[in-house]
């Protein structure tokens, strides 16, 4: 089964300070066999990337208004003229604040929409099709359900 991925490279800046901030090489990562998440992988310089994974509706969101809570929090602005998308992450690490060129996530988000369009997610899981399956009896399950080893009480007296 071919389960298209849809990536796509860009470069986000992680907020420092206010007056600082520093290039940080980004890859988004869209699995079609994982439909409902989207997953950030940065690369921060150390030997070992760092991946993100959460809620593609987040995202899709984030873009238009502020959302998220807690571990990831995403929200629109505009820096220098710039329209931006700001994404607050938090973990035992640490927490980072990163800014994403609106443009290129949105362009990148509709390709991943255009493929598993919202509320087709569930299909692309294939889950009722799993769940049937499972729930089918099969001829073992028939002599399963047939007492093979009649207990004591059901001897009726033939002894």
């Amino acid at each position: 089964m071919h389960h298209p991925v849809i990536e796509r490279e860009l470069e986000l800046k992680l907020v420092l300070s206010p007056e600082r901030s520093i290039a940080v090489p980004a890859r988004l990562i869209y699995l079609t066999h994982d439909p409902y998440a989207v997953h950030i992988t940065f690369h921060t310089g150390s030997n070992t990337p760092v991946n993100w994974t959460f809620a593609r509706e987040l995202l899709v969101e984030g873009v238009f208004r502020p959302c998220g809570h807690g571990d990831v929090r995403i929200w629109p602005t505009k820096v220098d003229d710039k329209a931006v998308l700001c994404m607050a992450l938090t973990s035992p690490d640490g927490d980072a604040l990163l800014e994403a060129p609106a443009g290129s996530v949105s362009a990148w988000l509709e390709r991943t929409l255009r493929v598993v369009p919202p509320g087709t997610e569930t299909e692309r899981l294939a889950l009722d099709d799993a769940l049937a399956e499972l729930l089918t009896p099969t001829p073992a399950d028939d002599l399963w359900l047939r007492d093979p080893w009649p207990s004591d009480e059901s001897a009726d007296g033939d002894l």
